[in-house]
C-alpha cells in the first residue's frame, strides 16, 4: 500500500484537518488505520474478535461519512464505487482494500444472538423491491434479498481459506485459480459497487419525521403533502440534513424514507405524487376529497411564497429609490417608485386571494372534521345499542337481579344477627333492661348536679375560718426543739 499526494478534488477525508469531521478517525492511530485498511477477511476464522471490531469501526465510519454529507447530497444511501475508495485515501496509509469484505459483512443478516435483527446495509434495489416489512420474517426476506455473489462469497471464502490452511490446495493448483475469483486483491473486483441503504439512518429519520408530524397534525390538511412539500417540510428530519445550509432532501432519500414509512411503519399512503399520513381513525386510502384539500393547501403555500417574494421586491424598490434620491437622480427614483406602486397593487391582490383560499381551506377542513365527528357519533350509537341489547340489561333481567340482591341482603342481615346473638350467649353476656339503665343514669346525673351546687357553700364556709397567727407558730417551734433535745 503506497502513499501518494491527494488529487486536487480531495474529499473531506483526505486532509488531516478534515479527518476530525469523522469521529472514528480521531482516535485511530496510523498503525490502527493500516490494519483497518488492509484485507482482513481471513481474520473471520483466525481472529473473530479483531475481525468484528474492524467491521464495527467501518460501520460507524460509513454512517458518519453518509449522514455528514461527505459523499454528496444523499444522507441515507451509500454510493459504493471508485469515488468511495478515493474519498478514504489517507496520506501515509493509502486506500482501503477491504470494502468487499466490509460491505459483504454489513449487508449480511446479523447472528440470531444479536440484539439487532436488521443488517447495517441493504442494496438499494433490494430495499425498494421488498414486499414484506423489514421487521417480519427477517431470515427469509434477507437471505432471498442478498445478491447471489455475496452468498457465494460468504460460503466459499471461509471454506477455501480453511482448505489452504490444511494444505489441500496450493498456489499452483486449479483450486487456487478459482479462489482468486473471490479474492479482494483483484483490481478488477467491482462486485461490491452499488448503492446501499443504511437502515439505522433510515430508522432515525423515520422516527424524527413521525414525531414532527405528530406534534403539528391538527386537521386533514396537515396529513397531506405533495412530494415537493414533503421534501421541504421534513428535510431537517433526515440525519445530517438541516436548514443552516439550505439543503433539501434529495429525491432518492425521499423515495427511500417514504418506502420505509409506508411498508415498515404503516404510517403513510403514497399514490400519484400524494403523501397521506394515516392518523387514528383515518382511511388508509387517498380520496378525491384528500386531493382537493391538498390542492388548496398547495395553492396557499405557493401564495405565501409569492407574497414573500413581493415583499422583498417592494423593500428593494424602496431602498433603491432612496439611494437614487441621495444621488439626486430623480427620474430613476420615480421609476423605482412606479415599480413599487405596481408591486403594492399586485401584493394587495395576492393577499386578498390568500385570505379567500385560507378561508375556503378552513371551511373544507371543518366540513371534513364534521364528517369524522358524525361518523364517530354513528359508531358510538351502534356500540351503545349493542351494549344495551345484551340480555343482562333487559328489564326482566334487571328486576330479577335486584330482587335476588334484596333477598341476599336480608339473608345476610339475619345471619349477622344470629351470629351476634350467638356470640353474646357464648361469652355470657347479660341482657339488661334499657329502661332501668336510663333511670340509673338520670339519678347519677342529679346527684352530680347537687354536689356541684353544694361546692360553693363549702368553699365560703372554709373561707370564714380565721388563719393561725404567725407569731404563735414561731413560739411553738423552740418548744418543739427543746422537747426534741
Amino acid at each position: 500500500m503506497t502513499s501518494r499526494t491527494p488529487t486536487p478534488h480531495s474529499s473531506p477525508f483526505r486532509t488531516s484537518s478534515s479527518l476530525a469531521s469523522a469521529a472514528p478517525y480521531i482516535s485511530a492511530s496510523r498503525q490502527r488505520l493500516h490494519s483497518l485498511y488492509s484485507d482482513f477477511a481471513e481474520q473471520r476464522q483466525s481472529d473473530p474478535a479483531a475481525y468484528h471490531a474492524n467491521v464495527d469501526w467501518w460501520r460507524r465510519t460509513l454512517e458518519t461519512y453518509v449522514s455528514g454529507g461527505h459523499q454528496g447530497s444523499s444522507r441515507l444511501v451509500l454510493k459504493a464505487g471508485k469515488q468511495l475508495i478515493h474519498d478514504f485515501y489517507v496520506n501515509g496509509v493509502g486506500k482501503p482494500i477491504c470494502f468487499d469484505t466490509v460491505l459483504t459483512e454489513l449487508s449480511s443478516p446479523p447472528p440470531s444472538s444479536s440484539s439487532n435483527h436488521l443488517p447495517t446495509l441493504l442494496p438499494l434495489a433490494t430495499f425498494l423491491s421488498l414486499a414484506s416489512s423489514l421487521y417480519t420474517s427477517q431470515s427469509s426476506s434477507y437471505f432471498t434479498a442478498i445478491p447471489t455473489l455475496i452468498i457465494s462469497y460468504m460460503v466459499a471464502k471461509p471454506l477455501w481459506w480453511a482448505l489452504e490452511q490444511v494444505g489441500i490446495v496450493g498456489e499452483d493448483s486449479l483450486a487456487t485459480s478459482v479462489s482468486n475469483t473471490f479474492s479482494f486483491r483483484s483490481k478488477a473486483n467491482t462486485r461490491w459497487y452499488g448503492d446501499y441503504v443504511l437502515l439505522h439512518l433510515v430508522e432515525l429519520a423515520g422516527d424524527a419525521i413521525l414525531e414532527r408530524q405528530r406534534t403539528k397534525s391538527a386537521g386533514p390538511a396537515d396529513a397531506l403533502y405533495s412530494f415537493d412539500l414533503f421534501r421541504k417540510t421534513f428535510s431537517e428530519c433526515v440525519v445530517g440534513c438541516g436548514t443552516e445550509d439550505l439543503e433539501v432532501m434529495t429525491e432518492l432519500d425521499m423515495k427511500v424514507i417514504l418506502r420505509y414509512l409506508e411498508r415498515d411503519k404503516h404510517a403513510v399512503v403514497v399514490e400519484d405524487g400524494v403523501v397521506k399520513f394515516i392518523n387514528n381513525g383515518a382511511t388508509a386510502d387517498i380520496t378525491a376529497v384528500d386531493r382537493g384539500i391538498l390542492e388548496l393547501k398547495t395553492a396557499v403555500a405557493n401564495l405565501h411564497f409569492q407574497i414573500e417574494g413581493l415583499h422583498r421586491k417592494v423593500d428593494s424598490c424602496t431602498e433603491k429609490a432612496g439611494e437614487a434620491l441621495k444621488q439626486k437622480r430623480k427620474p430613476l427614483a420615480l421609476s423605482y417608485l412606479r415599480s413599487k406602486k405596481q408591486l403594492d397593487q399586485l401584493l394587495t391582490k395576492r393577499l386578498g386571494a390568500l385570505a379567500n383560499l385560507e378561508g375556503t381551506l378552513i371551511q373544507v377542513e371543518g366540513a371534513a372534521g364534521d364528517i369524522e365527528i358524525l361518523n364517530s357519533y354513528k359508531a358510538s350509537t351502534t356500540t351503545l345499542r349493542s351494549i344495551l341489547s345484551h340480555p343482562s340489561l333487559q328489564r326482566e333481567s334487571i328486576e330479577q337481579t335486584m330482587e335476588a340482591m334484596a333477598e341476599a341482603n336480608a339473608d345476610a342481615k339475619e345471619i349477622d344477627e344470629a351470629v351476634r346473638l350467638g356470640g353474646d350467649v357464648a361469652i355470657g353476656a347479660v341482657d339488661f333492661d334499657e329502661g332501668e339503665l336510663e333511670e340509673e343514669l338520670q339519678r347519677l346525673a342529679a346527684e352530680s348536679e347537687q354536689e356541684q351546687k353544694k361546692q360553693p357553700l363549702i368553699e365560703s364556709r372554709i373561707g370564714e375560718i380565721p388563719e393561725t397567727p404567725s407569731h404563735a407558730v414561731s413560739q411553738q417551734r423552740p418548744e418543739k426543739e427543746a422537747v426534741a433535745t
